[in-house]
């Protein structure tokens, strides 16, 4: 019984020896039948051959990136009152050129690595088309954002108003998808371009101030316009550099229910008109009290 168990284990180690040594000898044929002088020819030709590429590619990109940049430094010399625009234009040239390049060096790298480039584009044609009918909000808000910064319809600071949004503030960013603003109130809006449908900008142009300082006619109405006339004369000389064109005096208005003011008109930096109708309404205020004439506080109906 001994004996019969040691012939059985002789021959199981037998069999598991026969069967490694066939292995072996057939990954040795495998690897022996390989033509590895024709292996290490195509690895060095295209191991050169990305080399080049990469140093291709190295090249149009700092020739290309110094070409561009050194155009839009023109530019922002020759238009320095447009700096941001030009700087907004710059950096989409800039992430344009990026991305062709990019396309293209990653083309071919893959053709000389031999894969087919051609199935791979088609495959990507088809998820393409089916991402663009999922994005074509996003298609929307590229387009708008090319024509509003291609046409200057505003520009990093401007004071505006989005009418349909019912949004107004300072722009504080102009981007190619959204449009970023701050209101007076602090807060900042983010808009997708494809939202903005009217833009009306308050920056463009001088902005017109009328001051309304409501006085009693018959405590002297000659003495009140002499008075209103010098502090105009005076503030016209210490803000000389943000009033383009005034104050002028326009005389008496009715505000109604009885109630008279005396206007003064004037056109003054685009951002200063709020600082400026209150310093002037501030200074009339108090020249009158001054000289012993009263402000009215009765209630003003307007429209009757």
């Amino acid at each position: 019984m001994v004996l019969f168990t040691t012939q059985t284990v002789d021959s199981s180690t037998t069999n598991v020896v026969d069967q490694a040594t066939e292995q072996l000898s057939a990954w040795q044929k495998y690897w022996q039948s390989i033509d590895w002088d024709h292996v290490f020819s195509v690895l060095i030709q295209k191991g050169m051959t990305i080399i080049a590429v990469l140093i291709l590619f190295y090249l149009i990109r700092k020739i290309g990136s110094f070409l561009i940049n050194q155009s839009f430094d023109r530019q922002k010399k020759k238009m320095a009152d447009n700096a941001t625009r030009v700087e907004t234009i710059h950096a989409l040239s800039m992430n344009v050129f990026s991305y062709t390049l990019f396309f293209f060096f990653l083309y071919s790298i893959l053709d000389t690595l031999g894969i087919p480039v051609g199935s791979l584009l088609a495959g990507a044609g088809i998820a393409g088309i089916a991402i663009g009918l999922g994005a074509q909000g996003f298609t929307n808000d590229i387009i708008t954002g090319f024509f509003i910064i291609m046409e200057q319809q505003i520009d990093v600071g401007d004071y505006i108003r989005l009418t349909d949004l019912q949004i107004e503030g300072t722009v504080t960013s102009v981007g190619i998808r959204m449009l970023q603003m701050k209101s007076a109130d602090g807060t900042v809006h983010f808009i997708p371009n494809r939202n903005i449908t009217t833009i009306s900008n308050l920056s463009r142009a001088h902005m017109q101030v009328k001051v309304d300082i409501r006085i009693q006619p018959d405590e002297g109405y000659d003495k009140i316009i002499h008075l209103i006339d010098e502090t105009n004369q005076k503030l016209s000389d210490e803000f000389k550099d943000e009033i383009f064109d005034g104050p002028t005096l326009f005389g008496m208005v009715d505000l109604g229910n009885s109630n008279y003011a005396i206007r003064t008109i004037l056109y003054v930096t685009n951002g200063k008109q709020y600082k400026l109708q209150e310093e002037f309404l501030s200074a009339y205020v108090q020249t009158l009290t001054q000289n012993g004439f009263s402000i009215p506080n009765n209630p003003v109906a307007y429209g009757k």
